[in-house]
């Protein structure tokens, strides 16, 4: 049977994050993608200009559209940007079988252009959290879900992925992608509180933009293949490890560049 990934989330208009790279990221994984907008945005690699949020109904009947039909092994969430969005998703998530559930809590873009409304941050942590099966904040958005400074050390990344658990989520991977350190530590945690450290050398490159929606489709695709949920992050975190390294074979616009999503497919 075709392993069939979901993405709820938000057009990105440059194509290197939201929808775009999330069904790149399934294909270049072997699982069919299928899609829920959340949001339009008029984005490139310098930046957001606009944002044209989707009506809840329209997402509603979306979601009945997709899962009604099609045999769904997982689902990601990325960006949701109101509080009825939000409510939208969580109904869909309880009336259909989604699969797993990989949650990205997108708050910001790698421009820094908000892309989730302050007010909507407590619906996420109080609604979306407890209904998914991991949640993959970066160093910042963790801080901004638990409002408390960024996480400076491993330690206090521990320590927030744990208040995490603690606050809902059934397991948590924290990214460690915006440290300074030479090297990029993520630290998963699960719902038993163990903890395993993934870390890969840190790459130097301005082509990041869309590395935490890639990430979190990685990991999507794993588990609609049927893996556990570690072998899903750890593969995942192969995988994103690699688009990064290829990423400045690509010239993609003036700014903050995509990751190479078909590294190992396109010629060189």
């Amino acid at each position: 049977m075709t392993a069939i990934a979901v993405t709820i989330a938000g057009s990105d208009s440059g194509g290197g994050a939201g929808i775009q790279a999330d069904l790149k990221t399934f294909s270049a994984n072997g699982v069919y993608g299928a899609s829920i907008l959340t949001a339009l945005t008029a984005q490139n690699t310098l930046g957001v200009s606009a944002i044209h949020d989707v009506p809840p109904d329209f997402i509603r009947a979306q979601m009945k559209a997709v899962y009604s039909d099609l045999k769904v092994n997982a689902t990601k969430i990325g960006m949701l940007s109101r509080v009825e969005v939000i409510e939208a998703v969580a109904e869909g998530l309880d009336a259909y079988d989604t699969g797993p559930v990989v949650l990205d809590p997108v708050m910001v873009a790698a421009s820094g252009d908000p892309l989730l409304a302050e007010s909507a941050v407590d619906s996420v942590m109080s609604i979306l959290v407890p209904r998914a099966d991991v949640i993959t904040p970066n160093l910042h958005e963790a801080a901004r879900m638990l409002e408390t400074e960024v996480a400076d050390s491993e330690a206090a990344m521990r320590a927030q992925s744990e208040q995490l658990l603690e606050r809902g989520a059934r397991s948590v991977l924290l990214k460690g992608g915006h440290g300074t350190s030479d090297e990029s530590a993520d630290l998963f945690v699960d719902g038993s509180g163990n903890a395993t450290w993934l870390r890969e050398e840190r790459i130097a490159t301005n082509n990041t933009h869309g590395t935490g929606c890639t990430l979190s489709s990685a990991i999507a695709s794993g588990l609609a293949l049927g893996k556990d949920l570690e072998t899903a992050i750890r593969d995942a975190k192969d995988y994103i490890h690699a688009a990064i390294t290829a990423a400045d074979r690509l010239a993609i616009g003036s700014g903050h560049g995509p990751v190479h999503h078909f590294y190992d497919v396109w010629s060189t």
